[in-house]
């Protein structure tokens, strides 16, 4: 019987080792020393799995090292500590558990909330001083309150849930979530983020960290805010600029802070936050609890068994459920539909609801459900992080968000042989995007309905205007005096309408600062700046 080595490097519960050790073709090693690279490179020499938590990074030295490794199995959701393209590249699947700390991290935040509102610590900390300064601690109730949610996945609506059992007014800030989603959550949605936070008297943060979200909560936005707020982050420690938040507490326009989570882990001696008055900090516990710590160590063991059994692929980061003779047949289309998904999700209108796949041509004689769960991963990457959807539990996060997801063939002739449109809509405005490919690679042909010829590479910038003379000549000018090179451009216009559609491939992303002065161009009427990877 072919014996396989599992190294598991980073603690997790003994019922997950007792359940690999049960299975009598498996040799559990448990080596939980490996801080050094090169120690970590030796013992995963024969490994053909490795398991960890977030203590032991898993790097392309590491896997090197392993020629027979065939799974990394991340007990917890982040893969951060795991080079995921050095896996890939080698052919060996990441998978994680991306639900069994759901309860113990809402639990966490909404422990942190009731903490600050009543400065617990605090008023224990001088009780075992032998003090006794009743006074000194008045805090607030919640009961009443408006509690503003940043992020409504699974541990935002949980979170909601205790809130809302508590007497509090919810409100949601979730570009992703659908008006009836947010409803059946008895949440009030709010589709602007200034506008959810400035009503806040709480705001618990659950986004994942992406270009987007990072200092969501900056200085400018600090200023914004009711006098007297308190914020609560078990999420990610870059979603605050905590600088931004130790100034706003030390000036008592932020009247309080709880934080599970912070920019370095741990905070350094200096780091301003730790002389910020009124806060209350845990070193990142979210998942630290007897049964969280059980439920994702029981489920990567399980995950690892089946996969090195049977080839099962089970929450996997970097590869569909599927065989190797498909996947190399599909691989084309997999990368090409998670891309077209990637820019139609930032093109899309607020709370799209309903993404709509189109096929025409051959690709779409054939099952295309490996391709269509592609291109969904792809559009819910940006408003769920990337670590939390995969192939498997993508139309899972989606209906999550209350998003409808649907598939069809168009039955009309093409000029191409393969199409691939998606679409994204909220009931009133719609995106879409169609791709195709030319030559063996992959082409972007139309924008929103319009024709156009693009490479989807490097940084594209989408400029709607009106059709006329001198416009062209107005954004190039506005970017090459802001050294921004044009690498390729595609025009459509509509007569009918007398506008235009430019899709620009730029060589760099423009700042803010650029695109607020092309906006300032009199006839453009929308741009959209979208990252192709």
């Amino acid at each position: 019987m072919a014996k396989y080595q599992i190294l598991v490097a980073d603690p997790i519960s003994d019922k997950g080792i007792e359940l690999l050790q049960s299975e009598p073709s498996f040799d559990v090693v448990v080596n939980l020393g490996l801080k050094q690279e090169a120690d970590f490179a030796a013992a995963a020499a024969g490994a053909h799995a490795i398991i960890v938590r977030s203590g032991v990074k898993v790097t392309a030295k590491v896997i090197e090292a392993a020629p027979n490794l065939k799974a990394i199995g991340r007990a917890g959701v982040g893969v951060d500590n795991i080079d995921v393209p050095a896996a890939s590249k080698r052919g060996v699947v990441v998978m994680n558990t991306p639900g069994g700390n759901t309860i113990s991290t809402a639990e966490q935040a909404f422990t942190l909330m009731m903490s600050l509102a009543r400065k617990t610590p605090q008023a224990h900390a001088t009780i075992i001083e032998g003090r006794w300064d009743r006074k000194k601690f008045q805090g607030t109730e919640v009961f009443g309150k408006t509690l503003t949610v940043l992020g409504m996945g699974r541990i935002g609506a949980e979170y909601a849930k205790r809130a809302k059992a508590f007497g509090m007014r919810v409100v949601a800030y979730d570009p992703y979530l659908s008006k009836n989603r947010a409803e059946s959550l008895g949440v009030e949605l709010c589709g602007d983020l200034d506008a959810a936070v400035v009503q806040a008297d709480f705001i618990t943060m659950h986004m994942p960290m992406t270009p987007e979200t990072k200092h969501m909560i900056n200085a400018e936005r600090l200023a914004k805010l009711k006098k007297g707020v308190r914020i609560i982050n078990c999420a990610r420690g870059g979603l605050i600029d905590d600088n931004a938040l130790a100034a706003a507490l030390e000036s008592g326009h932020v009247a309080g802070a709880a934080l599970d989570v912070f920019e370095i882990e741990p905070p350094p001696a200096d780091y301003p936050l730790l002389k910020a008055p009124n806060t209350v900090f845990t070193p990142h516990l979210g998942a630290s609890t007897d049964e969280a710590q059980e439920n994702v160590g029981i489920e990567i063991a399980e995950t690892i068994r089946e996969n090195l059994l049977k080839g099962t692929v089970v929450n996997a980061v970097n590869m569909p459920n599927v065989d190797p003779a498909t996947l190399a047949a599909l691989g084309p289309f997999l990368h090409f539909g998670e891309l077209l998904g990637r820019l139609v999700s930032q093109l899309a209108p607020s709370h799209s609801n309903v993404v709509r796949i189109n096929y025409c041509g051959k690709v779409g004689q054939g099952d295309t459900t490996l391709i269509s769960r592609a291109v969904l991963k792809g559009f819910l990457e940006r408003p769920v992080g990337s670590d939390q959807v995969n192939y498997i539990n993508a139309t899972g996060v989606a209906e999550n968000l209350g998003i409808r997801f649907t598939e069809s063939r168009l039955p009309e002739p093409s000029e191409f042989n393969d199409l691939i449109e998606v679409e994204a809509s909220n009931g009133t405005d719609t995106a879409n995007i169609t791709g195709t490919f030319f030559g063996g690679d992959p082409r972007i042909v139309k924008v929103n309905g319009r024709r156009i010829d693009a490479k989807p590479e490097g940084t594209l910038l989408l400029i709607e205007n009106i059709d006329r003379p001198g416009m062209i000549a107005a954004y190039s000018a506005t970017l090459g005096k802001n050294n921004v090179n044009i690498a390729d451009m595609s025009l459509a216009r509509d007569k009918e309408t007398g506008k235009a559609l430019t899709l620009l491939t730029l060589d760099t992303a423009p700042s803010e600062a650029v695109i607020a002065e092309l906006e300032k161009i009199e006839g453009i009427s929308r741009i959209h700046v979208v990252a192709v990877q």
